[in-house]
């Protein structure tokens, strides 16, 4: 789930160098933590958040397929 998320987050952005995402595992879940540049951060939640909505919409779908919960959080 970690190197989805990485693909399609650097392919919003125009620094691809600067994204990092990181799988924690925790009690009944996997956050998955994104970080990308301050001035990519508009790109990566988007309009009323409708991106950082879409990619929280794959990470959901991905996990009931794979039977565990998946939380995706961008991190400043």
């Amino acid at each position: 789930m970690q190197e989805t998320i990485e693909i399609i987050v650097k392919a919003l952005v125009d620094e691809p160098d600067a994204v990092s995402v990181r799988e924690v595992e925790g009690q009944g879940a996997t956050r998955i933590e994104v970080r990308v540049a301050p001035s990519d951060m508009g790109k990566v939640i988007g309009r009323q958040g409708r991106t950082v909505r879409a990619l929280r919409s794959v990470a959901h779908v991905a996990g009931l397929k794979q039977h565990r919960r998946f939380i995706l959080d961008i991190v400043e």
